[in-house]
């Protein structure tokens, strides 16, 4: 499952750098994550960097419309391994 930003998103640009898979980029309004990147920090860290240090609680769930299982979330994450490694 992607993660996703909310209306609550107070465009503090803490989550866009922690993002190891540059899926987080500037809306037109406040942040927004690029689901076909987002991998839940899946291959990275234990949990996803930008729901973690975001200082609005809540701000960054789970996107109920990208449900995604660890497996696919990982093959997610080599894919995308693979394509940096090869540009």
């Amino acid at each position: 499952m992607a993660l996703i930003i909310t209306d609550e998103c107070i465009n503090c640009d803490v989550c866009e750098p922690l993002c190891p898979n540059d899926a987080i980029y500037v809306g037109e309004l406040i942040y927004e994550i690029d689901p076909a990147l987002c991998t839940e920090c899946v291959g990275h860290f234990d949990e996803p960097q930008c729901s973690l240090f975001c200082p609005v609680p809540n701000c960054i769930p789970k996107d109920p419309n990208y449900l995604e299982t660890p497996a696919q979330l990982l093959l997610k994450f080599e894919r995308l391994t693979q394509t940096k490694t090869s540009q």
